[in-house]
Protein backbone atom coordinates (compact mmCIF):
# COMPACT_ATOMS: atom_id res chain seq x y z
CA UNK A 1 0.00 0.00 0.00
CA UNK A 2 1.28 3.56 -1.32
CA UNK A 3 2.34 5.79 1.88
CA UNK A 4 0.00 9.05 2.56
CA UNK A 5 1.58 11.87 0.14
CA UNK A 6 0.73 15.04 1.80
CA UNK A 7 1.70 18.38 1.10
CA UNK A 8 1.48 22.06 2.13
CA UNK A 9 0.70 23.81 -0.99
CA UNK A 10 0.56 27.84 -1.59
CA UNK A 11 -2.99 28.86 -3.24
CA UNK A 12 -1.27 29.47 -6.65
CA UNK A 13 -1.86 28.19 -10.46
CA UNK A 14 1.96 26.30 -10.49
CA UNK A 15 0.75 24.52 -6.70
CA UNK A 16 -2.79 23.80 -8.30
CA UNK A 17 -0.79 21.84 -11.42
CA UNK A 18 1.19 20.14 -9.32
CA UNK A 19 -1.64 18.67 -6.85
CA UNK A 20 -3.42 17.57 -10.01
CA UNK A 21 -0.52 15.81 -11.56
CA UNK A 22 -1.73 12.31 -10.31
CA UNK A 23 -2.69 8.98 -11.57
CA UNK A 24 -5.68 8.06 -12.76
CA UNK A 25 -7.69 5.53 -9.88
CA UNK A 26 -5.94 8.23 -7.23
CA UNK A 27 -8.14 9.78 -4.75
CA UNK A 28 -7.26 13.15 -4.61
CA UNK A 29 -8.34 15.22 -1.75
CA UNK A 30 -7.90 19.05 -1.54
CA UNK A 31 -7.91 20.36 2.21
CA UNK A 32 -7.78 23.90 3.75
CA UNK A 33 -6.32 22.31 6.64
CA UNK A 34 -3.05 23.98 7.37
CA UNK A 35 -2.87 24.74 10.97
CA UNK A 36 -0.95 21.86 12.71
CA UNK A 37 -4.02 20.59 14.51
CA UNK A 38 -6.15 20.04 11.52
CA UNK A 39 -3.02 19.17 9.61
CA UNK A 40 -2.55 16.23 11.95
CA UNK A 41 -6.27 15.67 11.85
CA UNK A 42 -6.78 14.99 8.48
CA UNK A 43 -3.63 12.91 7.84
CA UNK A 44 -4.87 10.55 10.55
CA UNK A 45 -7.90 9.96 9.25
CA UNK A 46 -6.11 9.30 5.58
CA UNK A 47 -4.18 6.82 7.06
CA UNK A 48 -7.25 5.55 8.59
CA UNK A 49 -9.11 5.01 5.22
CA UNK A 50 -5.99 3.56 3.35
CA UNK A 51 -5.69 1.08 6.29
CA UNK A 52 -9.63 0.30 5.50
CA UNK A 53 -9.08 0.58 1.84
CA UNK A 54 -5.98 -1.23 1.01
CA UNK A 55 -7.16 -0.83 -2.54
CA UNK A 56 -7.32 2.91 -2.67
CA UNK A 57 -4.68 5.21 -2.92
CA UNK A 58 -4.63 8.84 -1.24
CA UNK A 59 -3.34 12.13 -2.69
CA UNK A 60 -3.68 14.37 -0.01
CA UNK A 61 -3.13 18.06 -0.95
CA UNK A 62 -3.04 20.74 2.02
CA UNK A 63 -3.39 24.21 1.12
CA UNK A 64 -3.14 27.60 3.01
CA UNK A 65 -6.42 27.96 4.59
CA UNK A 66 -6.83 31.82 3.73
CA UNK A 67 -5.54 30.97 0.56
CA UNK A 68 -7.85 28.01 -0.12
CA UNK A 69 -11.03 30.31 -0.13
CA UNK A 70 -10.18 31.79 -3.83
CA UNK A 71 -8.73 28.62 -5.28
CA UNK A 72 -11.51 26.40 -4.52
CA UNK A 73 -13.04 28.05 -7.42
CA UNK A 74 -10.67 26.91 -9.35
CA UNK A 75 -10.56 23.37 -8.39
CA UNK A 76 -14.35 23.16 -8.91
CA UNK A 77 -14.16 24.74 -12.29
CA UNK A 78 -11.06 22.60 -14.10
CA UNK A 79 -8.70 19.71 -13.00
CA UNK A 80 -10.98 18.97 -10.03
CA UNK A 81 -10.24 16.73 -7.27
CA UNK A 82 -11.91 13.88 -6.01
CA UNK A 83 -12.74 15.90 -2.43
CA UNK A 84 -12.45 19.15 -1.37
CA UNK A 85 -13.16 20.62 2.17
CA UNK A 86 -15.31 23.97 2.63
CA UNK A 87 -18.16 25.01 4.29
CA UNK A 88 -21.61 24.85 5.00
CA UNK A 89 -24.89 26.91 4.67
CA UNK A 90 -24.56 29.45 1.88
CA UNK A 91 -20.68 29.08 0.76
CA UNK A 92 -22.05 25.60 0.30
CA UNK A 93 -24.78 27.07 -1.89
CA UNK A 94 -22.80 29.72 -4.07
CA UNK A 95 -21.25 26.17 -5.55
CA UNK A 96 -24.28 24.00 -5.70
CA UNK A 97 -26.03 26.95 -7.41
CA UNK A 98 -23.41 26.76 -10.42
CA UNK A 99 -24.10 23.04 -10.21
CA UNK A 100 -20.32 22.22 -9.49
CA UNK A 101 -20.96 20.11 -6.19
CA UNK A 102 -22.53 16.37 -6.26
CA UNK A 103 -25.64 15.57 -5.21
CA UNK A 104 -24.50 13.00 -2.38
CA UNK A 105 -28.10 12.20 -0.85
CA UNK A 106 -27.33 8.67 -1.71
CA UNK A 107 -24.57 8.84 0.86
CA UNK A 108 -26.74 10.01 3.27
CA UNK A 109 -30.04 7.57 2.94
CA UNK A 110 -27.17 4.50 2.73
CA UNK A 111 -25.18 5.76 5.81
CA UNK A 112 -28.35 6.54 8.07
CA UNK A 113 -26.84 10.34 8.38
CA UNK A 114 -30.28 11.60 8.68
CA UNK A 115 -30.49 10.13 12.21
CA UNK A 116 -26.47 10.78 13.74
CA UNK A 117 -26.67 14.34 11.74
CA UNK A 118 -29.76 15.68 12.25
CA UNK A 119 -28.61 18.77 13.79
CA UNK A 120 -26.65 19.50 11.06
CA UNK A 121 -28.49 18.30 8.01
CA UNK A 122 -30.27 21.44 6.86
CA UNK A 123 -26.91 23.43 6.83
CA UNK A 124 -25.94 20.80 3.70
CA UNK A 125 -29.24 20.09 2.34
CA UNK A 126 -30.68 22.28 -0.70
CA UNK A 127 -33.85 21.45 -2.19
CA UNK A 128 -34.31 18.54 -0.17
CA UNK A 129 -30.52 17.30 -1.54
CA UNK A 130 -27.79 16.80 0.08
CA UNK A 131 -24.16 17.57 -0.93
CA UNK A 132 -21.68 17.29 1.82
CA UNK A 133 -20.91 15.53 4.75
CA UNK A 134 -20.35 17.73 8.08
CA UNK A 135 -16.97 16.85 9.93
CA UNK A 136 -16.53 19.37 12.49
CA UNK A 137 -18.51 22.49 14.26
CA UNK A 138 -17.96 24.72 17.01
CA UNK A 139 -19.00 27.47 19.75
CA UNK A 140 -17.76 31.14 19.74
CA UNK A 141 -17.45 32.91 22.80
CA UNK A 142 -15.63 34.77 24.81
CA UNK A 143 -12.01 33.26 25.90
CA UNK A 144 -10.31 34.94 28.46
CA UNK A 145 -7.68 35.26 31.30
CA UNK A 146 -8.97 33.73 34.19
CA UNK A 147 -6.38 34.21 36.22
CA UNK A 148 -6.28 37.70 35.54
CA UNK A 149 -10.08 37.70 36.51
CA UNK A 150 -9.29 36.43 39.67
CA UNK A 151 -6.49 38.87 40.55
CA UNK A 152 -8.57 42.09 39.78
CA UNK A 153 -11.39 40.20 41.37
CA UNK A 154 -13.98 39.89 38.92
CA UNK A 155 -16.66 37.80 38.00
CA UNK A 156 -18.30 36.27 34.16
CA UNK A 157 -20.36 39.04 32.72
CA UNK A 158 -23.48 37.89 31.80
CA UNK A 159 -25.22 41.17 30.57
CA UNK A 160 -24.02 43.87 28.86
CA UNK A 161 -23.86 46.21 31.42
CA UNK A 162 -21.32 44.09 33.46
CA UNK A 163 -19.28 43.26 30.23
CA UNK A 164 -18.31 46.70 30.00
CA UNK A 165 -17.61 47.19 33.55
CA UNK A 166 -15.01 44.49 33.12
CA UNK A 167 -14.14 46.07 30.51
CA UNK A 168 -13.40 49.66 32.48
CA UNK A 169 -11.69 47.55 35.44
CA UNK A 170 -9.45 45.69 32.67
CA UNK A 171 -8.47 48.99 31.45
CA UNK A 172 -7.80 50.91 34.50
CA UNK A 173 -5.77 48.34 35.62
CA UNK A 174 -3.21 48.02 32.41
CA UNK A 175 -4.93 45.68 30.52
CA UNK A 176 -6.32 46.27 27.08
CA UNK A 177 -9.84 44.22 27.59
CA UNK A 178 -10.16 42.16 23.94
CA UNK A 179 -7.64 41.31 21.30
CA UNK A 180 -8.50 40.56 17.69
CA UNK A 181 -6.81 40.28 14.46
CA UNK A 182 -8.67 41.69 11.92
CA UNK A 183 -5.89 41.40 8.57
CA UNK A 184 -8.02 38.20 7.36
CA UNK A 185 -11.58 40.21 8.04
CA UNK A 186 -13.43 37.28 9.31
CA UNK A 187 -12.64 38.02 12.74
CA UNK A 188 -14.26 41.19 12.52
CA UNK A 189 -17.70 39.50 11.43
CA UNK A 190 -17.89 37.83 14.77
CA UNK A 191 -18.80 40.35 16.84
CA UNK A 192 -21.82 41.65 13.96
CA UNK A 193 -23.11 38.56 14.00
CA UNK A 194 -23.20 38.26 18.04
CA UNK A 195 -24.57 41.92 18.42
CA UNK A 196 -26.80 41.97 16.13
CA UNK A 197 -28.13 38.36 17.04
CA UNK A 198 -28.53 39.39 20.62
CA UNK A 199 -29.95 42.99 19.56
CA UNK A 200 -32.32 41.95 17.22
CA UNK A 201 -32.76 38.01 17.02
CA UNK A 202 -31.47 35.20 14.27
CA UNK A 203 -34.54 35.58 12.15
CA UNK A 204 -33.30 39.32 11.73
CA UNK A 205 -29.56 38.06 11.25
CA UNK A 206 -30.23 35.32 9.09
CA UNK A 207 -31.92 38.10 6.55
CA UNK A 208 -29.65 40.92 6.50
CA UNK A 209 -27.13 38.50 5.48
CA UNK A 210 -29.24 37.02 3.19
CA UNK A 211 -29.76 40.30 1.60
CA UNK A 212 -33.06 40.98 2.52
CA UNK A 213 -32.42 44.18 4.82
CA UNK A 214 -30.93 47.74 3.75
CA UNK A 215 -27.26 47.86 5.63
CA UNK A 216 -28.99 51.22 6.42
CA UNK A 217 -31.94 50.01 8.60
CA UNK A 218 -32.22 51.51 12.07
CA UNK A 219 -31.82 48.28 13.43
CA UNK A 220 -28.72 47.53 11.93
CA UNK A 221 -27.27 50.63 12.83
CA UNK A 222 -28.24 49.61 16.19
CA UNK A 223 -25.35 46.85 15.80
CA UNK A 224 -22.88 49.48 15.18
CA UNK A 225 -23.90 51.95 17.70
CA UNK A 226 -23.03 49.27 20.67
CA UNK A 227 -20.05 48.39 18.73
CA UNK A 228 -19.06 51.81 18.98
CA UNK A 229 -19.31 51.71 22.68
CA UNK A 230 -16.16 49.57 22.91
CA UNK A 231 -14.32 51.08 20.22
CA UNK A 232 -15.03 54.54 21.96
CA UNK A 233 -13.84 53.41 25.02
CA UNK A 234 -10.62 52.37 23.50
CA UNK A 235 -11.10 48.40 24.59
CA UNK A 236 -9.19 46.25 21.74
CA UNK A 237 -5.86 46.07 20.93
CA UNK A 238 -4.34 49.18 18.71
CA UNK A 239 -3.33 48.52 15.53
CA UNK A 240 -5.09 45.16 15.21
CA UNK A 241 -5.58 45.58 11.16
CA UNK A 242 -2.01 44.89 11.04
CA UNK A 243 -2.52 41.44 12.90
CA UNK A 244 -3.70 37.75 11.89
CA UNK A 245 -6.42 36.12 14.37
CA UNK A 246 -3.02 34.31 15.01
CA UNK A 247 -0.47 36.67 15.89
CA UNK A 248 -3.79 38.46 18.31
CA UNK A 249 -3.38 35.87 20.51
CA UNK A 250 0.28 36.76 21.89
CA UNK A 251 -1.53 40.00 23.23
CA UNK A 252 -3.92 37.58 25.26
CA UNK A 253 -0.86 34.45 26.12
CA UNK A 254 1.52 37.92 27.36
CA UNK A 255 -1.24 39.02 29.79
CA UNK A 256 -1.55 42.18 27.60
CA UNK A 257 -5.14 41.44 26.57
CA UNK A 258 -7.64 39.82 28.90
CA UNK A 259 -10.20 38.44 26.50
CA UNK A 260 -10.96 37.68 22.72
CA UNK A 261 -14.25 36.69 20.99
CA UNK A 262 -13.48 33.35 18.86
CA UNK A 263 -14.24 29.87 17.64
CA UNK A 264 -12.94 26.90 19.84
CA UNK A 265 -10.70 25.94 17.09
CA UNK A 266 -8.75 28.29 19.32
CA UNK A 267 -7.85 26.17 22.01
CA UNK A 268 -5.34 24.17 20.30
CA UNK A 269 -2.83 26.86 20.50
CA UNK A 270 -2.83 27.76 24.29
CA UNK A 271 0.97 27.55 25.86
CA UNK A 272 0.86 24.48 28.05
CA UNK A 273 1.52 26.88 31.18
CA UNK A 274 -1.41 28.77 30.24
CA UNK A 275 -3.99 26.24 29.66
CA UNK A 276 -5.34 26.05 33.03
CA UNK A 277 -5.29 29.98 33.36
CA UNK A 278 -7.93 30.18 30.23
CA UNK A 279 -11.26 29.75 30.44
CA UNK A 280 -14.63 30.62 28.24
CA UNK A 281 -17.81 32.32 28.74
CA UNK A 282 -20.57 32.93 26.30
CA UNK A 283 -21.45 36.30 24.39
CA UNK A 284 -23.31 38.74 26.85
CA UNK A 285 -26.92 39.29 26.75
CA UNK A 286 -27.61 42.86 25.52
CA UNK A 287 -31.36 42.36 25.68
CA UNK A 288 -33.23 39.88 27.93
CA UNK A 289 -36.35 39.90 25.97
CA UNK A 290 -34.14 37.68 22.79
CA UNK A 291 -33.45 34.25 22.65
CA UNK A 292 -30.06 33.70 22.89
CA UNK A 293 -28.98 32.39 19.33
CA UNK A 294 -25.02 31.02 18.69
CA UNK A 295 -22.22 30.80 15.69
CA UNK A 296 -21.89 27.68 15.11
CA UNK A 297 -20.03 27.36 11.47
CA UNK A 298 -19.60 23.88 10.46
CA UNK A 299 -16.62 22.41 7.82
CA UNK A 300 -17.22 19.88 5.61
CA UNK A 301 -16.67 17.75 3.10
CA UNK A 302 -17.50 17.61 -0.16
CA UNK A 303 -17.14 16.13 -4.13
CA UNK A 304 -16.80 18.29 -7.18
CA UNK A 305 -18.99 17.17 -10.06
CA UNK A 306 -16.04 16.59 -12.39
CA UNK A 307 -14.68 14.52 -10.13
CA UNK A 308 -12.75 11.82 -11.56
CA UNK A 309 -13.02 8.66 -8.75
CA UNK A 310 -16.43 9.77 -7.23
CA UNK A 311 -16.60 5.45 -6.20
CA UNK A 312 -13.66 6.45 -3.79
CA UNK A 313 -15.35 9.50 -2.74
CA UNK A 314 -18.05 8.51 -1.52
CA UNK A 315 -16.57 5.89 0.14
CA UNK A 316 -14.01 8.59 2.01
CA UNK A 317 -17.28 10.65 2.84
CA UNK A 318 -19.33 7.10 4.72
CA UNK A 319 -15.81 6.75 6.05
CA UNK A 320 -15.53 10.87 7.65
CA UNK A 321 -19.05 10.13 8.98
CA UNK A 322 -18.56 7.27 11.11
CA UNK A 323 -18.82 8.24 14.79
CA UNK A 324 -15.26 6.84 15.35
CA UNK A 325 -13.17 8.88 13.01
CA UNK A 326 -15.42 12.17 13.50
CA UNK A 327 -14.17 11.85 17.48
CA UNK A 328 -10.70 11.37 16.81
CA UNK A 329 -10.82 14.06 14.13
CA UNK A 330 -12.56 16.76 16.55
CA UNK A 331 -10.29 15.55 18.82
CA UNK A 332 -7.07 17.19 17.01
CA UNK A 333 -9.08 20.09 15.96
CA UNK A 334 -10.69 20.95 19.54
CA UNK A 335 -14.32 21.59 17.99
CA UNK A 336 -17.52 19.19 18.20
CA UNK A 337 -18.24 16.22 16.10
CA UNK A 338 -21.72 16.49 14.34
CA UNK A 339 -22.52 13.52 14.88
CA UNK A 340 -24.56 12.43 17.72
CA UNK A 341 -23.00 9.11 18.18
CA UNK A 342 -19.57 10.38 19.02
CA UNK A 343 -18.63 10.63 21.74
CA UNK A 344 -16.89 14.34 22.81
CA UNK A 345 -14.33 13.27 26.06
CA UNK A 346 -14.11 15.75 29.07
CA UNK A 347 -11.97 18.31 27.67
CA UNK A 348 -13.60 21.35 29.65
CA UNK A 349 -13.75 23.76 26.39
CA UNK A 350 -16.19 21.05 24.26
CA UNK A 351 -18.13 20.27 27.27
CA UNK A 352 -19.02 23.92 27.44
CA UNK A 353 -19.88 24.50 24.10
CA UNK A 354 -21.73 21.28 23.84
CA UNK A 355 -23.98 22.58 26.55
CA UNK A 356 -23.62 26.17 24.83
CA UNK A 357 -25.00 24.91 21.55
CA UNK A 358 -27.40 22.56 22.58
CA UNK A 359 -29.52 25.13 25.27
CA UNK A 360 -29.24 27.76 22.26
CA UNK A 361 -32.43 28.65 20.66
CA UNK A 362 -31.24 28.58 17.12
CA UNK A 363 -27.58 28.60 15.31
CA UNK A 364 -25.93 30.73 12.51
CA UNK A 365 -23.45 29.31 10.65
CA UNK A 366 -21.20 33.07 10.48
CA UNK A 367 -21.53 36.10 8.04
CA UNK A 368 -19.29 34.84 5.74
CA UNK A 369 -20.78 31.13 5.16
CA UNK A 370 -24.49 32.50 5.56
CA UNK A 371 -24.37 35.37 3.03
CA UNK A 372 -23.48 35.93 -0.72
CA UNK A 373 -19.36 35.53 -0.69
CA UNK A 374 -19.39 38.80 -2.40
CA UNK A 375 -21.30 40.22 -0.44
CA UNK A 376 -19.45 38.88 2.88
CA UNK A 377 -16.23 40.30 1.36
CA UNK A 378 -17.71 43.86 1.26
CA UNK A 379 -19.44 43.54 4.24
CA UNK A 380 -16.44 42.11 6.32
CA UNK A 381 -14.55 44.95 4.98
CA UNK A 382 -16.72 47.83 6.13
CA UNK A 383 -16.40 46.11 9.38
CA UNK A 384 -12.70 46.65 9.82
CA UNK A 385 -12.86 49.70 8.31
CA UNK A 386 -15.15 50.56 10.75
CA UNK A 387 -13.26 49.22 13.81
CA UNK A 388 -10.34 51.48 12.82
CA UNK A 389 -12.41 54.26 11.65
CA UNK A 390 -15.82 54.60 13.48
CA UNK A 391 -16.54 57.94 12.27
CA UNK A 392 -16.95 57.04 8.75
CA UNK A 393 -19.66 54.38 9.61
CA UNK A 394 -22.69 56.70 7.39
CA UNK A 395 -20.24 56.32 4.12
CA UNK A 396 -19.75 52.80 5.38
CA UNK A 397 -23.04 51.35 5.43
CA UNK A 398 -23.97 54.13 2.24
CA UNK A 399 -21.40 51.47 0.78
CA UNK A 400 -22.67 47.91 1.78
CA UNK A 401 -26.25 49.25 1.00
CA UNK A 402 -24.99 49.87 -2.96
CA UNK A 403 -23.63 46.65 -2.72
CA UNK A 404 -26.12 44.84 -1.40
CA UNK A 405 -28.93 46.45 -3.80
CA UNK A 406 -26.49 45.26 -6.87
CA UNK A 407 -25.84 42.11 -5.49
CA UNK A 408 -29.13 40.87 -4.82
CA UNK A 409 -31.44 43.04 -7.34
Amino acid sequence: MRKLASTILLASGLAIAGAMSVQAGTLVINANTSDPGPKQAFEELVERFEAANPDVDVELNIFDHEGFKTTVRNFLTSQQPDIITWFAGNRMKTFVDRDLLEDVSDVWQDNGLDTTFASSKSALTIDGKQYGVPYSYYQWGVYYRQDIFDDLGLSVPATWDEFMAVNATLKENGVTPITIGTKFLWTAAGWFDYLNVRINGLDFHLDVAAGNVPYTDDRVRAVFAKWQELLDSGYFIENHASYSWQEAQAFMFQGDAAMYLIGNFFVPFFPEDLADSISFFPFPVIDPSVAIYEDAPTDTVHIPKGAQNKEDARKFLAFIAQADNQAEINKLLGTLPPNSEAPIGDDRFLQAGFELLNSAAGTAQFYDRDTDPEMAKIGMQGFQEFMVKPDRLDAILERLEKARQRIYG
